[in-house]
């Protein structure tokens, strides 16, 4: 289903777009899911479209030098990866939210009216997803092995439905409907490195001293990272938080104190 008319620097340009957007929302208090909700729809009509701006498998593509399949200099699409990092650090994981259409997709799934499974924790995770992206990195660069191919992560937004890796990844996609965003969470190597940076942001959310300690935020985080100890590295900025918060201004989106 790829359009390959349509260059994949346009899946770059509409993330940086959609990242500015979203950022604004954030800072005027005026984001909420409803809002978000076209920007998810369109980060995954791009994967589908044009596949990109697919960021952990960009991020692959460069370790390979697979200029081809990156669809860009690999000098180009590598400073587009360390870009999108570096905002991360400044404004949190905005582009895991709802702009890579990975992510899009899963976070469209778990909102499918179904019964949830799974703690909201965020330890485990990042262990294992730190611990996956050792392999991938070895196997990209020492073996040269497309894993995120064999999971099927192309294959899926291609819609090659004649591929077995189709099926994987459909499979991690139906899993996202109970259990939330399993990919992001357990395999995604750019989110490897994207959550160091967005522990430390220079902008996110905080609670204020109007917070009446209703724990509604906690209950409603799927990450767990709406723990007043979080270091919000897996915070997706997802809204639920901020959607469930019954007291205006007691949990804001600003730079951090």
């Amino acid at each position: 289903m790829v359009i390959e008319s349509i260059p994949k620097a346009v899946g770059f340009i509409y993330g940086l777009l959609a990242f500015i957007a979203l950022v604004g929302l954030w800072y005027s208090g005026r984001f909420t899911r409803r809002r978000a909700l076209p920007f998810l729809v369109i980060s995954a009509l791009l994967g589908f479209l044009v596949f990109a701006p697919v960021f952990p498998y960009q991020l692959q593509m460069v370790a390979l030098r697979d200029t081809v399949g990156l669809g860009s200099p690999i000098p180009m699409a590598l400073g587009a990866l360390l870009v999108f990092i570096a905002l991360a650090f400044a404004f949190g994981r905005v582009i895991c939210g709802q702009v890579c259409p990975a992510g899009a997709v899963q976070e469209l799934m778990y909102r499918v009216p179904v019964a949830k499974r799974g703690s909201a924790e965020r330890q485990t995770p990042v262990v294992i997803r730190a611990g996956v992206f050792v392999v991938f990195a070895v196997a990209a660069l020492g073996l040269s092995a497309d894993l995120l191919g064999l999971i099927g992560l192309p294959a899926f937004f291609h819609l090659a439905v004649g591929s077995v890796s189709f099926f994987v990844f459909l499979g991690i996609i139906l899993l996202s409907a109970v259990v939330y965003r399993p990919f992001c969470r357990y395999v995604c190597p750019y989110g490897a490195l994207l959550a160091p940076a967005a522990s430390k942001a220079l902008f996110r959310l905080r609670r204020t001293d109007a917070c009446i300690g209703c724990r509604k935020c906690e209950r409603a985080c799927p990450t767990g990272e709406a723990d007043p100890a979080a270091g919000l590295g897996e915070c997706y900025l997802c809204g639920r938080c901020t959607d469930v918060c019954p007291v205006e201004g007691a949990l804001v989106y600003g730079r951090a104190r």
